[in-house]
């Protein structure tokens, strides 16, 4: 019998083998527009899918990070600038790529913005903090991707959702977990509503990597602001050497995040190029054996482990 269930995972994954190594053809007349190439992932991803051959349309939040992108490519690849926040940026950009694309349509569409800025305890922050992460990371995907959509349907193309492994686990307070869990239900029910027109959603879930968003010193600095705007009740519960523990646990996990930003990339190429592309890819070996399984594990399971893990509050029971 396990031998009979061996031979068939066995094909199973041969199978999937075959089929992920289909590509698309004729890469070189499609149209993929990344948000937020300014750095990290999307950065290295618009030089990637240039180097390929399609025709990248890059979307950056300065001038400055435009200027650097096009000087490292080739003059395929076109830049604009837009900020997700803001609806007239994307309403810009939006008929910028309908003039780009013509009667082709888009091929790919990566929603790749994103900030971790202010992550700290919930009771830490106010409404502006939560707002101003959802605005990028959730409420920008959502409207850059309602704008586009029609070109999408038209080349019958591949929505990118870039989420991460706290869209499965929250493990901290703050709106970054809150907006990535708010992608991963966005990206599943639009990929039922588009499948019926061949359009294709795919959701990356990168583990932790060295980009802006797990910079230490951008992430201790916002953990002191949190903790400076906390009311002198708040302080006394939590304490002094719990801020402490956690700006040294910030330093530490900084320095485990994996540097090789390719392992996220190979991913959104696959699921732009390949004829039969995942939907969902978990970038990274902390993503697949950490939180991957953690997340379907029982809930009070999981609580047990960050209550054992994480620090404790001064005045915790």
């Amino acid at each position: 019998m396990l031998l009979y269930v061996a031979a068939f995972v066995g094909l199973f994954y041969l199978v999937r083998w075959y089929r992920e190594r289909q590509v698309v053809s004729h890469l070189q007349d499609k149209y993929v527009f990344i948000t937020g190439c300014d750095s990290g992932f999307r950065n290295l991803l618009a030089r990637q899918l240039d180097v390929r051959g399609l025709r990248v349309l890059a979307a950056c939040l300065t001038e400055e990070g435009a200027e650097q992108l096009r000087k490292q490519t080739s003059a395929r690849l076109q830049t604009v600038i837009l900020d997700v926040t803001q609806t007239e940026s994307i309403a810009a950009a939006t008929q910028w790529v309908k003039e780009c694309v013509g009667d082709r349509g888009l091929w790919g569409l990566v929603n790749n913005a994103s900030t971790s800025l202010r992550t700290a305890p919930n009771e830490w922050l106010n409404k502006q903090d939560f707002m101003n992460i959802l605005s990028v990371n959730l409420l920008g995907v959502i409207e850059v991707t309602l704008s586009l959509l029609s070109l999408v349907r038209k080349a019958q193309g591949r929505v990118l959702n870039v989420s991460s492994v706290m869209g499965r686990v929250s493990l901290f307070g703050g709106g970054y977990c809150i907006s990535k869990h708010g992608v991963e239900a966005f990206s599943d029910s639009l990929r039922r509503e588009l499948s019926y027109f061949g359009v294709k959603v795919a959701i990356i879930e990168p583990g932790f990597f060295k980009t802006n968003v797990t910079s230490s010193e951008r992430l201790m600095s916002s953990f002191k602001k949190a903790w400076d705007q906390s009311s002198s009740e708040v302080k006394e519960i939590y304490g002094e050497k719990f801020l402490e523990t956690c700006l040294k646990s910030l330093k530490v996990m900084e320095q485990k995040c994996n540097p090789d930003l390719s392992v996220v990339t190979d991913c959104m190429e696959h699921a732009l190029t390949a004829c039969h592309p995942r939907t969902r890819y978990s970038a990274g070996w902390d993503a697949k054996l950490l939180y991957l399984p953690l997340s379907y594990l029982p809930t009070f399971l999981v609580d047990a482990l960050v209550y054992l893990v994480f620090p404790k509050p001064a005045q915790a029971l």
